[in-house]
């Protein structure tokens, strides 16, 4: 798919958060959760008060129709804020989500690959949480993204502390 990769603006706002609600894994055939899960302490720390000096994301945009399809950013969760994939307060957790009808066409791995390579030179590493369910998973395997641990139902998985180069197979 054909997508520009652009640096998130304030004029984001509401994409992200839909972005966030997209970001939740669902198994095929249970019902998702209330956009009220939005509210949850623990899921709004993913966005809430963007632009801290740590954050950074990008928007892919669909170069037809100029529209948003997907969104992927990092923030610095540590303290009483930590989140689902905390490893430490150096490695910022890593959040990234695709519009459903343009999943499967590459977007989800540009805007990846966009972040990885602007967040190197800030971060020796970054980790996210991810179900050992989600077709994502081999995706950050690919990225170079290694399990480090689990938190309840969830893989903890970290990519660094060199960047390593993704794996081919």
């Amino acid at each position: 798919m054909d997508c520009l990769i652009r640096p998130i603006t304030p004029e984001d706002t509401r994409f992200l958060w839909e972005m966030l609600y997209e970001a939740i894994y669902v198994p095929d055939g249970v019902k998702p959760p209330s956009r009220d899960v939005l509210l949850q302490p623990e899921i709004r720390r993913y966005l809430q008060d963007w632009g801290q000096p740590h954050d950074l994301g990008f928007v892919a945009v669909d170069s037809v129709s100029s529209n948003p399809i997907g969104a992927v950013w990092l923030r610095l969760l540590i303290g009483d804020q930590k989140g689902y994939g905390y490893v430490d307060d150096a490695t910022p957790e890593l959040t990234v989500a695709v519009v459903p009808e343009s999943r499967g066409k590459g977007v989800g791995t540009r805007l990846l690959s966009h972040l990885l390579r602007t967040a190197e030179s800030r971060y020796p590493s970054l980790s996210l949480s991810v179900s050992p369910d989600n077709p994502a998973l081999r995706l950050y395997n690919r990225l170079g993204f290694e399990m480090v641990g689990s938190r309840g139902t969830s893989l903890v998985m970290k990519r660094g502390p060199q960047f390593s180069r993704p794996r081919l197979s």
